[in-house]
This record gives C-alpha cells, structure tokens and sequence, in this order.
C-alpha cells in the first residue's frame, strides 16, 4: 500500500470527487479525516467506505471559508492522529451566472470557500507539516480557471486563483519536505455536473477527444498518485484531468 499509516484531510469529502478521494487513499493504506459543512449523513456514508479498508476515519463538521473552523479541522486531526501526512483542499462550491446578472454576494461566496478555503486550510496544516519537515498536499482547480467559462466568471476566477496559489505556496514549503500540487478536472460526472441542461452536455463533449465523460475515480486516482511517494519529484505544478479538452 502506498500510503500506509499515513494521514489525510479530505475537504468537502461527504460526496462527489472528494468522497472518491477519501476513499481511494484509504484503499491505499490511509487514515482519513472526513470533511463536510451540512451533508452529514453523507459524510457518515464517506466514514464507513475508509472503514471497510481497515482504516480509521474521523468525521469533522466545518465551513472552511471560516478560518476557525479551518483551524478546528486541522487542530482536531493532530489531537486524534498526532500528525497530518495529507491534505486535500477539495471543497468547493458553484453559483453561476452572467456577470451582469451575478449578485455580489455569489461572487464573494464562491470566491470564499473555494480560493480562501484553500487558504485556510493550507495555512494551518502546513504549520505541522514544516514541523514534521513533510507532507503532501493537493489543490483542486478546474479546466475552467484556465480556459474561462461564460456564466462562471467567480468560479473560474475561483480555481485560476488556485493555480497561482499553488505554485507561491510550494515555492515557499519545498524546503520543508512538503510537496504542493494541484489537479484541474474537465467534465466529471457528479451530483453538480448532472444539473446541467442536456445541450451543454451534448456541446462539451464534442470538445473531449477521448469521447467520454470523466469519473470521480479518474480524478481520485491521479490525486493519489500526487500524495504517493511515486510523485516525490512533482512539485508546483496543476494536471489537467480532462480527457484532453484542454490541450
């Protein structure tokens, strides 16, 4: 197992990609922290799954725009586990719409749990993890913060920020034995993408050269590897998952 005995903090883990995450590191050999804001029972679902690998699970409840409760995540972690290997900064939210018809508040709010959420949890983890002088931690962005997406100016704004973030921070931990990378998925099928009308689907997919939809679990899966000891040497640098759409 490539990850045995390590530890991972999954944000925004009660469903979707980040679900699939928490779940394929266990697979691998992790104790995992399950993070979610209001879906618990999901997240209990999430907790059950890292169980079923023999692996230990915690459930934390928090908002990880809110630095406190960023801090409380990290902070319980290290009272449970005494470390923190991995961190994924998963958790995002959407609130799309034509600039001229975006409210203030959408804009702030996807900017806050997606890009400042980020933050936040990566300032408090990396404080244990320079102490340990390793970790590994991943970012998620998306193809639409480096191409643009019309209707999603804060989210894209959101995740492009992400990239940038990426590379300060591990130009600044590198040093420290931490890795910093981030991933940046296409299309993939999830509670959210379902939503979209038929048409938009139909038109995405003419610009996918491999022809089909992506998986939580083909994003779970290069996730892993960029935790793993087989990515030691990548570092700063944002993997587009995409079945090609961006290329």
């Amino acid at each position: 197992m490539l990850l045995k005995d390590k530890v991972a903090v999954v944000t925004g883990s009660s469903r979707g990609i980040g679900a699939a995450t928490a779940i394929k590191l266990a697979e691998e050999g992790a104790d995992v922290v399950i993070n979610y804001n209001s879906d618990e029972e999901s997240a209990q679902k999430t907790a059950e799954k890292v169980r079923e690998f023999g692996r230990k699970a915690l459930v934390i409840q928090g908002n990880v725009a809110e630095m406190d409760d960023a801090k409380n995540l990290i902070k319980s972690t290290i009272k449970e586990f005494d470390r923190i290997d991995i961190l994924v900064n998963n958790a995002g939210i959407t609130k799309d719409g034509l600039l001229l018809r975006m409210k203030e508040k959408d804009f702030g709010d996807v900017i806050d749990v997606n890009l400042k959420g980020t933050f936040n949890c990566t300032k408090q983890a990396i404080r244990y993890m320079m102490k340990q002088r390793s970790g590994k931690i991943v970012n998620l962005s998306s193809v639409v913060g480096l191409m643009g997406n019309a209707g999603q100016a804060n989210y894209s704004a959101s995740k492009a920020g992400i990239v940038g973030f990426t590379k300060s921070v591990a130009r600044e931990v590198s040093k420290r034995g931490i890795n910093v990378n981030a991933v940046a998925p296409g299309y993939i099928n999830t509670d959210m993408t379902e939503e979209l009308p038929a048409k938009v689907k139909e038109d995405m997919l003419k610009n996918i050269p491999l022809d089909r939809f992506g998986e939580v679990e083909d994003v779970a899966n290069v996730i892993m590897f960029l935790v793993s000891p087989l990515a030691n040497y990548v570092n700063g640098q944002t993997i587009n998952i995409d079945g090609g759409m961006l290329m």
